[in-house]
């Protein structure tokens, strides 16, 4: 974690890839509260790694901070930094999910990856950090499974 964030307050460029993303650690004002912080992007592109076509998905990224919050600037620059990015929506949405658990380290994680279909088939794909801690109020992320036009 920095000492000053890279991008709050300061002109950014989206990056050229999810490597050369840095994203930004703040003191999370409430260390001694259990408390949610979900993030949604519900228009998340990347491309897929054989057609290089672009690829849609909802993504919920919900935590239970530690000592650190993820400056939302930052996050969506990262996000932003998967459109030139080719990469299956399981190594997608998983990745993104052990980046932020493995710089930030909070009590909890979980991200929904809710992609639109691809090749007629829609994907979704889950995954969290363990448990969550007791006490520690999940509401359901709110995302219908794909339907269609029906």
């Amino acid at each position: 974690m920095a000492d000053t964030p890279l991008h709050l307050g300061q002109t950014s460029s989206l990056p050229a890839s999810p490597a050369a993303a840095v994203l930004d650690y703040v003191p999370n004002p409430r260390p001694d509260t259990l408390y949610l912080v979900r993030f949604a992007a519900p228009e998340f592109t990347s491309l897929c790694p054989v057609t290089g076509q672009p690829d849609f998905a909802h993504l919920v990224i919900d935590y239970a901070p530690g000592a650190t919050i993820v400056e939302s600037k930052s996050l969506k620059l990262f996000l932003g930094s998967f459109r030139n990015h080719a990469g299956f929506h399981e190594d997608v949405t998983v990745g993104i999910g052990q980046r932020l658990c493995g710089e930030m380290q909070p009590k909890w994680l979980r991200i929904g990856g809710y992609w639109y279909p691809r090749g007629g088939i829609p994907i979704d794909v889950f995954w969290q950090s363990g448990l969550p801690p007791e006490g520690l109020w999940v509401p359901d992320q709110g995302v219908s499974s794909y339907r269609g036009r029906g």
